[in-house]
């Protein structure tokens, strides 16, 4: 089985750099030209089927694909992305000055359920590991795709490389990035991480 693991493309201004969490944001005019970029690379790889966060900014971000012929997305609630508790809608610096911890440190924190009134890391892999089961039994030997978010990509990979959380800081996910794993009976092993197809390449 290939899964392929890709993040939303790029959000409104206003909430970059935030922790965004369980907003309903939209999509910035840059990712959209990010979520069409990513659905003409998507197009050469056969999936065979997409499931997908129920949030606003994966079915903006997968719209272009399924304008091509792509399978339509099973919705699965426990793919939304973290519930961040006390620092949705808080920028980086304002997490820094209010709360006196690092921002960087989010996945520390939300291992050991030190966020206000957030999701733990054991909660968070709760709901997502389902998701990422019933996957696995209902499309070996396939191409699949999960279109979601930065914070879940991240659980997956937990999960499926048997690391702590805190451990995925060492992996960037950026907008519209995929990220790909292949499972095999006998292990899971990381081919492809955050490539980003929307990006010019270097001159």
């Amino acid at each position: 089985m290939h899964l392929f693991l890709i993040r939303h493309a790029e959000v409104e201004p206003r909430y970059q750099q935030v922790f965004g969490g369980r907003i309903d944001m939209d999509l910035s005019p840059r990712g959209y030209d990010q979520a069409r970029t990513l659905a003409q690379h998507l197009r050469r790889l056969e999936i065979g089927a997409i499931y997908a966060s129920p949030m606003k900014r994966v079915s903006q971000t997968l719209a272009p694909l399924l304008a091509n012929g792509a399978p339509q997305p099973v919705v699965l609630p426990d793919l939304r992305e973290v519930d961040f508790g006390d620092w949705t809608g808080l920028r980086w610096e304002e997490v820094s000055e209010r709360f006196g911890v690092s921002a960087f440190d989010w996945l520390s924190q939300l291992e050991l359920a030190a966020i206000p009134n957030a999701e733990s890391g054991d909660a968070l892999r709760c709901r997502v590991e389902p998701c990422l089961r019933q996957i696995e039994r209902d499309h070996p030997a396939q191409n699949v795709a999960i279109v979601c978010h930065g914070g879940v990509i991240r659980v997956l990979l937990a999960l499926l490389l048997d690391l702590p959380l805190p451990k995925t800081a060492a992996f960037k996910v950026e907008y519209a990035s995929l990220t790909q794993v292949e499972i095999t009976r006998h292990k899971a092993e990381l081919q492809l991480l955050n490539f980003t197809p929307w990006r010019e390449p270097a001159s």
